[in-house]
């Protein structure tokens, strides 16, 4: 019989099953100014030495900064600098968002110097050509956070020089969440991660109408508010994906139930999980003309366990979250790591449809999601497949614990004490097996009066060790009753008992 699902084995404890993207960075680049060459032919058409690209750039830095400040000015806020590597910008403004509040509108600007791409002019001795190189370097960036209307808190990062690259998060939970509260959809959120929503196939739905073409009209609204260099060169923005996350979330109803399975889970799945695994997991076979690097890695923090399954730019990760939520999390920081099938234009102009790289403009989140979710399947399958021993330890739990609620209250079993141990082995005996016993047919083995009888059958049917056959005086043992006394007698017998043996 094959093994049920992770979904389908804790049905009746979840509040339900919600795929979305999560974490999105998104990369824009001036086509015209993003490679060297680019940027040494616009110098030439505008008449402009490449020795002197640095006084080119420096009015369009005055440029940003203005700009800044103008926002800031308009938002009734102030800059402020980050001057330590180590301080997480996520926790400053969460600060000031306790005390503003989720209304939409420019949030927090934050400045730090940070390495950035640029270029230096270089002479060729050889050829005679001069032209620019490209360099490293260090600028000054703003970080403009803000939450917009339709995505939640994003923010953009503007470097203060060429070719002003920019860089742009937002966090599909958020957006989602903007579009329940707007549907009229009652939910529960912690952080970035749902623990209930009411209506889980309308938030589904609205997951997967997450829309290339808004994201898009949003960035180049931004870009151009926050970064007015776009007049200069002439271009509207090329929006690329750089990183993308997407998850598949098992909410759970109590968070003692995900624990004791998080526990059993997590230990099997990073032995488990070799490299054939985990490249089956993202979609991809082991062969020999593989130059990647495959492995796993267990993770201990004060929140948790995490484990991280990586190949290559793509990597798949299961952690729990608050002890609610079993979230299993593909990341992906090349998009061209995934193939699908899709039109290809050649040199010579004629288009062939085959097995390509996805292509890494954000209208590929489209595609996307279905990869990405396949590999969450996958991944959910195979904790599926994993021996879950949480059930067992909730039955133990629940035979050993007194039941105080029920009338009359019954206390737990006691697999050591030798009444108990009689009793069970009496209820086990194979003549019973078939048409079950009466309490009569237990008196004739046991040393108990008729009325400490019926009060052991009412005590082992509260706690579900045994069942009553309709319309009759008979009982016979659950499934869970018969596997509990067959462990408790062969623990004993076999393992205890020699043990003591061994002392004398």
């Amino acid at each position: 019989m094959a093994k049920t699902t992770l979904e389908e084995r804790y049905a009746a404890n979840l509040h339900g099953v919600l795929s979305c993207f999560d974490r999105i960075i998104i990369k824009g680049t001036l086509p015209g100014a993003c490679y060297a060459d680019g940027m040494t032919s616009f110098l030439y058409a505008h008449d402009i030495r490449l020795f002197d690209c640095p006084r080119f750039a420096e009015p369009l830095r005055e440029r940003i900064r203005e700009r800044a400040r103008e926002a800031c000015a308009a938002a009734g806020i102030e800059i402020e600098h980050v001057s330590k590597s180590h301080i997480r910008k996520e926790e400053l403004v969460a600060r000031v968002l306790a005390g503003r509040g989720d209304a939409p509108g420019l949030v927090h600007v934050l400045s730090a110097m940070e390495a950035c791409p640029s270029y230096k002019p270089w002479h060729n001795k050889a050829s005679g050509k001069t032209y620019l190189r490209h360099d490293q370097g260090k600028c000054m960036h703003y970080y403009f956070y803000f939450i917009d209307e339709e995505l939640g808190l994003c923010y953009l990062r503007v470097p203060t020089w060429a070719p002003f690259g920019l860089q742009f998060y937002c966090n599909g939970h958020s957006a989602l969440a903007i579009a329940l509260k707007r549907e009229g959809v009652d939910y529960t959120q912690a952080d970035n991660a749902f623990l209930r929503v009411a209506d889980i196939e309308r938030a589904q739905a609205l997951a997967e109408a997450f829309s290339p073409d808004v994201l898009h009209r949003r960035l180049d609204r931004y870009a151009q508010w926050l970064c007015p260099v776009l007049d200069v060169f002439g271009q509207a923005y090329h929006w690329s994906i750089r990183q993308a996350e997407y998850s598949t979330d098992l909410m759970f109803r109590s968070e003692h139930i995900l624990v004791q399975l998080y526990d059993a889970i997590s230990r099997q799945a990073v032995l488990a999980a070799n490299a054939d695994r985990v490249s089956g997991f993202l979609g991809k076979k082991v062969t020999p003309q593989l130059a990647q690097e495959i492995g796993s890695r267990l993770s201990t923090r004060i929140e948790g366990r995490c484990i991280k399954h990586y190949m290559g730019a793509a990597g798949i990760k299961v952690y729990d979250k608050f002890s609610r939520v079993l979230r299993v999390e593909t990341t992906i920081n090349d998009l061209s790591f995934f193939k699908h099938h899709r039109k290809v234009e050649h040199k010579d102009r004629h288009v062939t449809c085959k097995l390509a790289p996805l292509k890494k403009t954000i209208y590929s989140l489209i595609d996307l999601r279905e990869i990405l979710l396949g590999c969450n399947q996958r991944y959910l399958a195979f904790l599926s497949s994993l021996d879950d021993p949480s059930a067992g330890e909730r039955d133990l739990q629940r035979l050993s614990q007194p039941r105080v609620g029920t009338d009359p209250s019954v206390k737990g079993l006691n697999f050591f004490d030798a009444a108990e141990q009689t009793l069970l082995r009496t209820l086990q005996l194979g003549k019973f097996n078939i048409h079950g016993w009466r309490r009569a047919d237990l008196l004739t083995h046991l040393q108990i009066t008729p009325s400490a009888m019926s009060r052991q059958l009412k005590r082992l049917h509260v706690l579900g060790m045994i069942k009553k056959v309709a319309h009759t005086y008979r009982y016979y043992l659950t499934s869970m009753g018969r596997a509990a006394i067959a462990a408790a007698c062969s623990l004993t017998r076999f393992n205890i008992v020699p043990a003591m043996a061994a002392t004398h």
